[in-house]
């Protein structure tokens, strides 16, 4: 019976040996790889601000409901804005008519130009042509009169050819005087012109007035399109506090939306405990709300800095020093950020909500073996 006793006792022990050292191993995994109960679960919170102002007159959700990316958060009354848009139509018609007009006067324009040209032309063949008769009734003029002394001629053919020539001169006068009317008729018309021109501006699209038109009638779609105010994202809204009838300001944010596609984990590890973690390290995550449900991700950066109280301006812009105690030195925090895994189906990550995370170091380009198993509870 001692014998039997004896073996026992040396099974138990064995067994009981086994046990201790496979929690040891276990802890000294825990002890070699970082891990912290520091955690917070992190997301994108979207701002929700209307881009124009007036009051709700319709909310279909509620606080907490989870929306799709494109869903109606909440309707601005339209009412305001669609008398815009019609007025901006209105103003881009009148637009469009004055610039036919314009258009038309540089036409009517153009054609005086074109008719004080062929009139300066038709100016200047009459001086050719006065001129050339200038030189037929001179030349006659001279002749009577040097014939009339040796009476070879009467005087009444020389009364005539002096007539003539008189004649001649005045005329070519005043096609000298239609030729100079005729070129200031001609920069009038220019100068009519080029101001028909600078008053329409540019031709087509590009036109000035006829941009501004459209652009303003463009805004005034654009405000009325920004009246109904929808989701960027999916996710949940939260902290809702609008009614219908609330008075929404442009630009001032009316909700906050978290966006389920953007979770991470932010793990605030003792900055002793950094050394030995990269970035594509393996992380496991152990939620407080799901203790017994770890998560598995990948450490995507190490914070490289983080701010210090001591030397900021403090009272009487003097430095703020915090007292300390030599023989107690407390190790800052330095944020680790996470990238989850898949996340299972009965797990709702809540943005705030505190885990604890523990980093396998030198995982980084390996795969996932076996299930995640996160510190223990003693540790956490």
């Amino acid at each position: 019976m001692t014998m039997d006793k004896t073996k026992k006792y040396l099974a138990t022990g064995r067994i009981v040996l086994l046990a201790i050292m496979l929690a040891l191993l276990k802890y000294w995994d825990y002890v070699v790889n970082p891990w912290t109960r520091d955690g917070q679960v992190s997301a994108y919170i979207v701002q929700i601000a209307p881009r124009v102002s007036g009051p709700i007159v319709e909310l279909p959700v509620v606080n907490n409901q989870f929306v799709e990316a494109g869903d109606v958060l909440f309707r601005i009354d339209p009412r305001t804005f669609k008398v815009a848009v019609e007025q901006a139509q209105a103003e881009l018609a009148n637009t469009g008519n004055d610039y036919t007009a314009l258009s038309e006067q540089i036409v009517a324009a153009e054609a005086s130009v074109e008719a004080a040209k062929f009139s300066v032309q038709q100016a200047a063949a009459a001086i050719k042509e006065s001129e050339s008769t200038l030189v037929k009734d001179r030349a006659e003029f001279q002749r009577q009169k040097e014939m009339l002394p040796r009476k070879a001629t009467s005087q009444k053919a020389y009364q005539q050819a002096e007539a003539n020539y008189r004649v001649s001169v005045q005329q070519r006068a005043t096609a000298v005087a239609g030729l100079a009317q005729a070129k200031a008729n001609l920069h009038k018309a220019e100068a009519n012109l080029a101001e028909a021109r600078a008053n329409r501006g540019a031709a087509g699209e590009e036109n000035p007035q006829v941009r501004a038109a459209v652009a303003e009638l463009e805004q005034a779609e654009l405000d009325l399109e920004f009246t109904t105010v929808r989701a960027p994202v999916d996710g949940y809204v939260t902290n809702l506090n609008l009614r219908d009838g609330s008075q929404m300001v442009a630009n001032q944010p009316a909700l906050a939306l978290v966006d389920v596609n953007s979770y991470w984990i932010t793990g605030y590890f003792r900055e002793n405990y950094i050394a030995d973690i990269r970035p594509g390290d393996r992380a496991v995550v152990t939620l407080m709300t799901y203790p017994d449900e770890p998560v598995t991700g990948r450490v995507t950066s190490v914070g490289w800095g983080i701010a210090q109280d001591d030397g900021s301006t403090g009272f009487q812009l003097l430095p703020n020093v915090a007292p300390t105690f030599e023989w107690i030195r407390l190790a800052q925090r330095i944020p680790v950020l996470v990238e989850l895994d898949e996340i299972p189906d009965d797990v709702a990550l809540r943005v705030g909500t505190t885990c604890s995370v523990l980093v396998e170091t030198g995982t980084t380009g390996e795969q996932a073996q076996g299930s995640p198993t996160g510190a223990p509870r003693a540790l956490e």
